[in-house]
């Protein structure tokens, strides 16, 4: 049965932030909020917790999950950064966006795409999802918290404790967050270009 925590959005309790990361250092599949709408997540090298999160959303193994960030030193070391994608990630984080490079071999393979050997990553404007990125050390492996069959994230914390707390670790309660999805900017290549508009503005890359 999974844990429910309720985390205030503007001042984060760090005891709970504390206990939510070591769910997470302990293999643990969590649901957290971020500035655009709740996913879920784990650690980065725990195959076995990313093998959950497949099935809770019976993803095949193209999806590509994304690195949710606290900050740029953080981005640098998973994925080549340029001057040029420095500047502009800069200046649209925290934010709504997702950016598609090209990975480090910091990523292990099989979070990259295949054939591109690209990973998405984002830092997101939560007070939450960075309090628990603070903790970790590290950087969260997400997705989306979109369940089969349905187009749109969950939104409601006690719709997701009543459906998924026999499949998760744990479930925060961050308050209403959104259904939008990121924008996503590809920028493994010298001209950046939108693959998705979603709420982050993309008038910047048109």
């Amino acid at each position: 049965m999974a844990q429910f925590f309720q985390i205030h959005p503007e001042n984060p309790q760090q005891r709970l932030v504390h206990q939510a990361v070591e769910i997470l250092r302990g293999g643990g599949v969590i649901i957290y909020p971020t500035d655009s709408s709740y996913a879920i997540g784990c650690r980065v090298g725990d195959k076995a917790a990313m093998d959950r999160i497949r099935r809770i959303r019976r993803l095949d193994d193209r999806h590509n999950f994304t690195l949710v960030c606290r900050d740029l030193s953080e981005i640098s070391l998973y994925t080549k950064l340029g001057n040029q994608q420095y500047r502009l990630i800069k200046g649209l984080t925290p934010g709504p966006y997702t950016f598609i490079l090209k990975a480090t071999k910091q990523v292990p393979k099989r979070l990259m795409h295949p054939k591109r050997k690209t990973i998405g990553i984002r830092i997101p404007d939560n007070r939450i999802a960075l309090a628990l990125l603070d903790e970790l050390d590290e950087p969260i492996l997400s997705s989306t918290l979109i369940l089969p069959g349905e187009e749109l994230p969950m939104m409601d914390p006690y719709d997701m404790k009543q459906t998924l707390e026999s499949q998760v670790d744990l479930i925060i309660d961050g308050g209403y967050c959104g259904y939008d999805p990121t924008t996503v900017v590809v920028m493994e290549d010298d001209e950046p270009w939108v693959a998705r508009h979603g709420k982050g503005d993309a008038s910047l890359f048109e």
